[in-house]
C-alpha cells in the first residue's frame, strides 16, 4: 500500500521558517541570545544586589539582635535571681539565727523560772524539815523529862515485885541521880 501523502524529495527546499535543527544552535541567533541573557543577568544581579541581598541580610542581622538580645536578657534575669536568692539565703540564716536566739532565751527564762521554783520548794521543805526537827526535839526534850519519872516509877514496880514493899521517894531520887 502506498500512502497518499506527498514525500518531500530530496532537492525540493524547506517551507520557510522551518529551518532544521534547535534554535539555541543556530549560529544566526547567538547574538541576540547573548544581548538577551545579558539584559536578563544585568537586571537579576541588580535585584539581587539592591532589593534580595539586603532584605535578606537585614533578616539575619534583626534575628541576630534578637539572639544577642534575649541571650542578654536571660543572663539579667540570671543574674537577678541568683541576687534573690542569695537574698532568701541571707534572710533565712537571719530567720534561724533568731529563732535560735529565741529558743535559747525561752530555754533560759524556762531555766530560771524551774530554779526559782525548785528554790522555792526547797525553801519549804527546809522550813517544813526544820518545824519536824523542832516538834522531834520538844517531843525527845519531854520524853527526856518524863524518863526519869518512867524509870522510877519502873524501878518503883520492880522492887515493889521482888520484894513485895514499895520503895522510898528519898531512894528512888538517888538511885536514879546515881
Amino acid at each position: 500500500m502506498q500512502s497518499s501523502a506527498p514525500t518531500p524529495t530530496a532537492g525540493a527546499a524547506a517551507p520557510e521558517g522551518a529551518a532544521g535543527g534547535l534554535p539555541q544552535f543556530d549560529l544566526a541567533t547567538w547574538p541576540g541570545q547573548a544581548a538577551w541573557f545579558l539584559i536578563f543577568f544585568v537586571i537579576i544581579l541588580v535585584l539581587m544586589a539592591r532589593v534580595f541581598v539586603p532584605r535578606i541580610g537585614g533578616a539575619i542581622a534583626e534575628r541576630e539582635g534578637k539572639i544577642t538580645g534575649d541571650v542578654a536578657e536571660a543572663r539579667r534575669m540570671k543574674e537577678e535571681a541568683d541576687a534573690q536568692a542569695a537574698a532568701a539565703q541571707a534572710e533565712i540564716g537571719q530567720a534561724r539565727g533568731q529563732a535560735m536566739k529565741l529558743a535559747s532565751e525561752a530555754r533560759a527564762k524556762a531555766q530560771a523560772e524551774i530554779s526559782a521554783k525548785l528554790a522555792a520548794e526547797e525553801a519549804k521543805l527546809a522550813h517544813t524539815a526544820a518545824e519536824a526537827e523542832a516538834r522531834i526535839a520538844a517531843a525527845r526534850e519531854a520524853a527526856m523529862a518524863h524518863v526519869s519519872d518512867i524509870a522510877a516509877d519502873a524501878a518503883a514496880a520492880i522492887v515493889q515485885k521482888l520484894t513485895g514493899q514499895a520503895p522510898s521517894r528519898a531512894e528512888l531520887a538517888s538511885a536514879g541521880a546515881a
